[in-house]
């Protein structure tokens, strides 16, 4: 199993996860021109996909979702609830591409099973998913207030994590933003800032997880260096040093990380 954040962030979300059968797009936040160059810069071609994954109906996850479903004839999975949330948005997707992928669930692709789970943001029914590939478990997990005990027993012990790191509290506080939006985001179901991520780190990794990939930053609220030295200082305190037992890695809005095996 090897995968690539094409783009995360504020403007847009996407996640490629591939097997040796099987390939799937988690989200498409981006115009579908930008999504098909992304997969340029991975040397991957959109229309051997399985499909696409869809985690939420925000618009920084689901706006290329309904052209490229169109454009390649993909399949799209989402919660019935999502759907309904997001019909209007992607346009008109063919009957015979749209299924359900229920929460709690694990569907499986040949030797491939992806289980989603929920979490806990202000959309319809937003879930995220783990991947388990010939004994590998990759973890994606952004968008979510907190990082509950459910989370946390379903995500513990990956081979690799994509997880949201999104603000600086102080940052967030000080900025630009009303007060409305900074207390959405502070929220239960607002954004994981980089201290709440790093305890949920130390309390998830485990003997097998070798890489954390730091996903959805603020591009007004944080920045990829702090996110890393807060992240590495918040895990120092609970015993963990960063690059012993595992290695953080940067994510970008607009350039993916090379195609990593898990």
């Amino acid at each position: 199993m090897r995968f690539s954040v094409l783009a995360s962030g504020s403007t847009g979300n996407a996640v490629f996860v591939e097997t040796e059968e099987h390939s799937f797009l988690v989200d498409a936040g981006l115009s579908g021109k930008q999504m098909e160059t992304l997969f340029q810069q991975i040397d991957r071609e959109m229309g051997k996909l399985s499909g696409i994954l869809v985690t939420h109906e925000h618009s920084d996850h689901i706006k290329g979702v309904g052209i490229l479903a169109r454009k390649y004839k993909l399949p799209v999975y989402a919660n019935e609830k999502t759907w309904n949330a997001m019909d209007s948005l992607i346009g008109q997707v063919p009957v015979e591409q749209k299924f359900t992928f229920d929460m709690e669930s694990v569907k499986s692709f040949g030797s491939l099973d992806i289980e989603s789970f929920g979490v806990s943001h202000d959309a319809a029914d937003p879930m995220f998913y783990v991947f388990h590939h010939q004994g590998s478990k990759l973890v994606l997990i952004t968008d979510t207030g907190y990082v509950s005990d459910r989370m946390k027993g379903l995500i513990s012990n990956a081979d690799a994590y994509v997880f949201e790191s999104n603000h600086d509290v102080q940052m967030l506080r000080m900025g630009r933003y009303p007060w409305s939006i900074k207390r959405r985001i502070l929220s239960d179901v607002g954004h994981v800032s980089n201290e709440d991520a790093a305890i949920a780190m130390s309390e998830v990794a485990g003997d097998r997880t070798k890489r954390i990939y730091l996903a959805h930053l603020s591009q007004d609220n944080n920045m990829k260096d702090l996110a890393r030295m807060s992240v590495s200082q918040t895990l120092e305190s609970k015993g963990i040093i960063v690059g012993e037992q595992f290695d953080l890695y940067d994510t970008d809005p607009k350039t993916p990380t090379a195609l990593t095996a898990v």
